[in-house]
């Protein structure tokens, strides 16, 4: 028998499913934040280790629902050995790919030339990869994660890809550089963005493919080209030099997000994984794209 909280096969409905999630990383997060004067006494500081603390609460959160669902992490889509973080690293190059082609049409439209940066290092390069490399791993977590998947078992493929696209959208407002036409071409590549993020996940059934584009597109984006980064600058292995063309075209110091280019770039991306049959589903993972039929709410 059906009632608000069970299924006609007696489970935990999948809407109850995201809100404990969400109540299990506001619990955790605002236990770490009651934490940071006292560790700020002792002489720690967080900014070194911000992004990997906010990533493990992320996980401890996925863990335990998944715990609590008699499932194992690899169900999330996080099998953490050899091989899953290999496709990690190989995947990242697509995301690169698709801010170079971003960064392409803007030095070919005029809207911007590049210099090596005289402040350029090794060091910062690689602890830039360090911080996006955490940044992405929450971020997929959290939006192509637990909350994803029971929203995908809950409502199918099309509800959850806008729902999300908006949700993550909705995130990055109010991120500095975000104000009149930039604002708006950011938002529509933000939301585009957590359709091809989705729907990396939804040709493979595993958050590694997510995870490396998401890496590869602010890595490339902020530490390499130096562009903003959802309008966090920083400084990039390159500097870019901006025309006096329209922030629309060159995105200003949001970054190329915010460019028209980086949504023709995304458009790009997400044509691509449209055209890719995906990975070998593991025989456990729920169905391909089209094919889900969604449980009840």
């Amino acid at each position: 028998m059906e009632t608000i909280f069970f299924d006609q096969g007696h489970r935990l409905r999948n809407g109850w499913w995201m809100l404990i999630f969400m109540a299990m990383m506001m619990a955790c997060i605002l236990g770490f934040r009651g934490l940071i004067p006292v560790l700020h006494r002792v002489g720690i500081r967080s900014g070194d280790w911000i992004e990997v603390v906010i990533f493990l609460i992320s996980l401890l959160a996925t863990w335990a629902c998944t715990r609590l669902r008699k499932e194992t992490l690899s169900s999330v889509g996080f099998h953490l050995d050899r091989r899953w973080a290999k496709e990690i690293a190989w995947r990242t190059l697509l995301g690169a790919g698709v801010m170079l082609a971003a960064a392409g049409m803007a030095w070919a439209a005029g809207g911007v030339r590049f210099e090596l940066d005289p402040a350029r290092s090794l060091k910062a390069l690689s602890y830039g990869f360090y911080v996006m490399l955490f940044v992405a791993l929450f971020e997929e977590n959290l939006f192509r994660g637990f909350l994803f998947q029971r929203l995908l078992a809950g409502t199918g493929v099309w509800v959850t890809q806008l729902v999300l696209a908006l949700f993550f959208a909705f995130a990055h407002w109010g991120n500095p550089g975000m104000h009149g036409a930039t604002k708006i071409w950011a938002t529509i590549n933000i939301a585009l963005a957590a359709v091809l993020l989705g729907l990396a996940y939804l040709r493979t059934r595993s958050l590694a493919l997510p995870i490396g584009i998401h890496l590869g597109w602010n890595w490339t984006q902020g530490n390499v080209l130096g562009f903003g980064v959802s309008g966090n600058a920083g400084r990039g292995w390159i500097h870019p030099l901006f025309q006096g063309k329209p922030e629309w075209l060159t995105g200003g110091t949001f970054g190329l997000e915010a460019s028209v280019f980086g949504v023709v770039a995304v458009l790009i991306g997400i044509g691509l994984l449209w055209g890719w049959k995906g990975a070998t589903p593991d025989p456990t993972a729920a169905p391909e794209v089209g094919a889900l039929k969604p449980e009840s709410a």
